[in-house]
């Protein structure tokens, strides 16, 4: 085997992303929130932005002026034509102040003197609203029932049974764990007697039906706080409760020798308690949203319009200060290598934040041209539409579109509405017109608010209704949709 050394000429082809490019990407993805976080991100490392003052005038957001590529050399960089009004001090000078600025900053904080508080009359600080509009900590059920289990023992080997109980439940109140492993866990171990007595204090507490080790262990403890006289509901939930779930109504009056009109009654009251007491105590809150873009009607001319919801976010420009020590030519090339990194950045930045409000209007109005009757006539009339017939109508690929609409949302006269759900397939009817998937839904959901409930109808029968109605669909796709609506079967749905 021979190894030798030689040179090769060989052509080919690759893409590379330029941090340019990767920066336009992520900042296009951002729905307005994140995007206001991005934004003070960079307001703390970038030491040449600033939010721009509403008397400043409008700010460098890559308008004509900022239309061409930004600079890849520091010493080509050119300074802005507006007058500035700055110190006429060296920059040299200037940046060794604000470096000393900086190290009186640290040192104040290091001797921890306490910072003034802030008047009522002082100006608008967005970060303090921010922390005063901040949610409280969410609750939690361990710290709930953890709270209570203090109230109820100062029994120490109680407590800590107690403790280990709580720590094995899950979001929605249940114990999974086994009371063996829960012993087991117990420092010396502990007797079977400690650990029930340490389960009975748990399931004492609110809200009832926790640490339950089934759903009829859940739902009995709660039957136990309403005080069921007659017991014919406790007697459902011990011994038919899967007849219930199933609607086998007659079958449990036969064996209990009741009237189906007091079965009926006896589910009402299992009906109204909690299958998941947990989940009434989640840590978890619903996501908060904000509307990237509205879609308003405009009356006088019959057509949507689009506005880019992009008053939340700080609109920002260059310190002027910063741009006049780029213009002094005595600075040393440290210096100017550090502003001149940074001006690029962010110009970089504002340019990237131009680009997604511009990307954002020109697709949210191809979608709003797409889906006229939507807007027209609601949900509804959701028109079958592909990302594909956006991209190919804005010029745009269809990765630009899909980032462009993801997790982002619009104001509609219809309500909020997320970007992607305007983008659904369909089929068509008998006389060759598009139906969007979610108006099948609707229509399904339709369908079976208006069955007689004596009679509910069947999947067969549902397909044989869409087809009178000219929508060819198979039995499995309708009952694909009634479980995404959560629909139960025509068994479950009857009533007697």
């Amino acid at each position: 085997m021979r190894f030798d050394t030689s040179m090769q000429v060989r052509l080919e082809q690759r893409m590379k992303l330029a941090p340019r490019m990767i920066q336009s990407m992520e900042i296009l993805q951002l729905p307005l929130l994140a995007l206001e976080e991005r934004i003070q991100q960079e307001l703390v490392t970038n030491p040449v932005l600033e939010i721009e003052e509403d008397e400043e005038g409008p700010a460098e957001t890559g308008g004509e002026a900022e239309a061409a590529p930004a600079p890849e050399s520091a010493s080509t960089l050119a300074p802005e034509e507006q007058p500035l009004k700055v110190d006429e001090r060296g920059g040299a000078e200037e940046f060794d102040r604000l470096q000393d600025l900086a190290d009186e900053c640290d040192n104040y904080f290091e001797e921890s003197v306490p910072r003034p508080r802030a008047r009522l009359d002082d100006e608008h600080d967005p970060k303090l609203d921010a922390m005063r509009n901040a949610p409280a900590p969410a609750e939690n059920l361990h710290d709930v029932l953890l709270q209570q289990l203090s109230y109820l023992t100062s029994d120490a080997r109680l407590r800590e049974l107690g403790e280990a109980i709580i720590r094995n439940l899950d979001d929605n109140g249940y114990l999974r764990e086994s009371l063996d492993e829960i012993r087991a866990e117990a420092q010396g171990g502990a007797a079977a007697e400690e650990a029930e007595a340490a389960l009975k204090l748990v399931q004492r507490m609110e809200p009832a039906g926790v640490a339950a080790r089934d759903l009829k262990e859940c739902l009995l403890l709660q039957l136990d706080r309403l005080g069921d006289a007659d017991g014919l509901v406790r007697r459902i939930i011990s011994d038919h409760l899967h007849d219930i779930e199933n609607n086998r109504y007659p079958q449990v009056a036969r064996k209990l020798g009741v009237a189906i009109d007091e079965i009926k009654d006896a589910v009402d009251v299992i009906r109204s308690l909690n299958p998941k007491p947990g989940a009434s105590i989640s840590s978890e809150r619903a996501p908060y949203i904000v509307s990237d873009v509205q879609i308003v009607y405009d009356e006088k001319h019959d057509n949507y319009l689009v506005v880019v919801n992009d008053d939340r976010a700080p609109r920002l420009q260059i310190s002027a200060q910063y741009r006049h020590m780029l213009q002094n030519r005595g600075l040393d090339a440290k210096t100017r290598e550090f502003v001149a990194r940074n001006v690029r950045s962010a110009r970089w930045l504002m340019e990237a934040i131009e680009q997604r409000r511009m990307t954002l209007l020109r697709v949210v109005q191809s979608i709003v041209k797409f889906q006229r009757p939507f807007l027209d006539h609601g949900p509804e009339h959701i028109q079958p539409l592909k990302m594909q017939q956006v991209a190919d109508d804005v010029k745009l690929h269809v990765g630009t579109v899909s980032r462009a609409v993801d997790d982002k949302y619009a104001d509609t006269p219809w309500g909020l509405f997320a970007l992607r759900g305007f983008f659904t397939g369909g089929t068509e009817t008998a006389a060759g017109e598009s139906v969007a998937w979610d108006n099948i839904r609707t229509r399904l959901k339709q369908m079976v608010d208006a069955e007689d409930k004596a009679k509910p109808l069947s999947d067969e029968e549902i397909v044989d209704r869409f087809k009178a109605e000219g929508v060819e669909l198979a039995r499995r796709t309708v009952a694909k949709y009634r479980k995404v609506l959560d629909i139960p079967s025509s068994r479950k749905r009857k009533q007697f």
